[in-house]
């Protein structure tokens, strides 16, 4: 990654949390993935060759900017899938210099739309406690051999046990924790 897009990142994050810290609504805040979460989950793409990258969470853009760089070196395409607005987040990715397919919809019913085995990495930073209801769509999404990230593994441990629990006991799958940010779950889709 250049170094003045990893300043970009620096500011958008920076200011993201300057944000949070004086917002008391949590649906308002930016709740950005942290940098090391986010350079892990930019090197992930890339160890993994994901050419088709879905993130279910785009907030600003902050970890859509990370995903898209990466996937501009695999070859690949990012789509960003979020319930909010998107104008910022466009915003933000234009200003960065990257290309995302930005959608507004809820994130489950999204990926229901998704052809089987059409997605190499999954990226979830969205209410967590809808994943679990999510699953029968994930698993149909990812191809065999893909990966799924979870992010606020350890820091909201109660609210992705559901669907962690829904990983552990599906045949095939590997899934270990990351411990960057705040808990990075990664499952591997059974082949």
């Amino acid at each position: 990654m250049d170094a003045t897009l990893r300043r970009f990142l620096t500011d958008l994050h920076d200011e993201g949390r300057r944000l949070d810290e004086h917002e008391p609504d949590r649906q308002r805040r930016r709740r950005n993935l942290e940098p090391d979460a986010a350079a892990w989950l930019w090197w992930h793409v890339q160890a993994v060759a994901a050419t088709r990258v879905v993130e279910i969470g785009t907030s600003n853009g902050y970890s859509t900017i990370w995903l898209a760089d990466a996937v501009g070196r695999t070859g690949g395409r990012l789509t960003s899938v979020d319930v909010a607005d998107q104008t910022e987040a466009r915003g933000n990715l234009d200003r960065a210099g990257v290309t995302a397919e930005l959608v507004t919809a809820d994130g489950g019913a999204w990926l229901g739309t998704c052809p089987p085995g059409s997605v190499d990495l999954l990226f979830l930073d969205a209410e967590r406690s809808r994943y679990a209801g999510w699953w029968p769509a994930i698993r149909t999404a990812l191809r065999p051999g893909g990966s799924l990230v979870v992010d606020n593994a350890v820091s909201h441990v109660e609210q992705v046990a559901p669907l962690a629990e829904l990983l552990r006991a599906e045949p095939g799958w590997a899934t270990a924790l990351v411990p960057l940010g705040k808990g990075q779950l990664v499952s591997v889709a059974a082949r």
